[in-house]
C-alpha cells in the first residue's frame, strides 16, 4: 500500500503548479485504479487546513475534493497506539511530530511508501520507504509501483 503526504495532495488539487500538479493528481488517480492507495484522517486534515489558508481554496471546494477522496480510498484515523510511536520516533528519529505522526499511522496499517517531498528521500524507517514523487531519480520506482 502507498500513502500521500498532505503536500501531495495539496499539489493534486493545485491547478496552478504545473508539473507537480500533474503528478500529484496522476499518482493519486493511478493508486485508486491499482487500489493500493489508501489516506490518512490526518492529511486530509491538515489538506483542508493549507489550502484554505494558504492557497486560497474556498472551504466548499477544499471540502469537495475531500469528500472526493473519502468515497474512492480508504481512510484511516490515528489510534492512541499511534500516538505513543509517533512521539518516540520524534525523540528517536528526529522527525517532527506531524511527520513522526503519519509515519506511525501508515505504518501501523501497511504502507510501505509514503510518498512526499517533506520526508528525508529514500529513508526507509521501521519498512515505511518514504520517496519524493518529484525527484527524477525516482522515476523507475515510481513506474515500477504504479504501473
Amino acid at each position: 500500500m502507498i500513502s500521500f503526504d498532505t503536500n501531495i495532495l495539496v499539489y493534486a488539487a493545485d491547478n496552478t503548479a504545473g508539473d507537480r500538479h500533474a503528478i500529484a493528481a496522476d499518482l493519486i488517480e493511478r493508486s485508486i485504479r491499482h487500489g493500493v492507495g489508501v489516506q490518512t484522517l490526518q492529511s486530509l486534515a491538515e489538506f483542508f487546513n493549507v489550502v484554505t489558508r494558504k492557497a486560497s481554496i474556498a472551504p466548499d471546494v477544499a471540502a469537495s475534493f475531500i469528500k472526493g477522496w473519502q468515497a474512492v480510498l480508504p481512510i484511516e484515523a490515528s489510534t492512541p497506539d499511534d500516538l505513543d510511536r509517533a512521539m518516540q520516533a520524534a525523540r528517536d528519529h528526529s522527525l517532527a511530530f506531524w511527520d513522526a505522526m503519519l509515519w506511525a499511522t501508515v505504518r501501523r496499517i501497511g504502507v510501505r511508501v509514503l510518498l512526499s517531498e517533506d520526508f528525508q528521500d529514500g529513508r526507509i524507517l521501521d519498512g515505511v520507504r518514504f520517496v519524493d514523487p518529484f525527484a527524477v531519480r525516482n522515476a523507475n520506482f515510481i513506474a515500477q509501483l504504479l504501473p
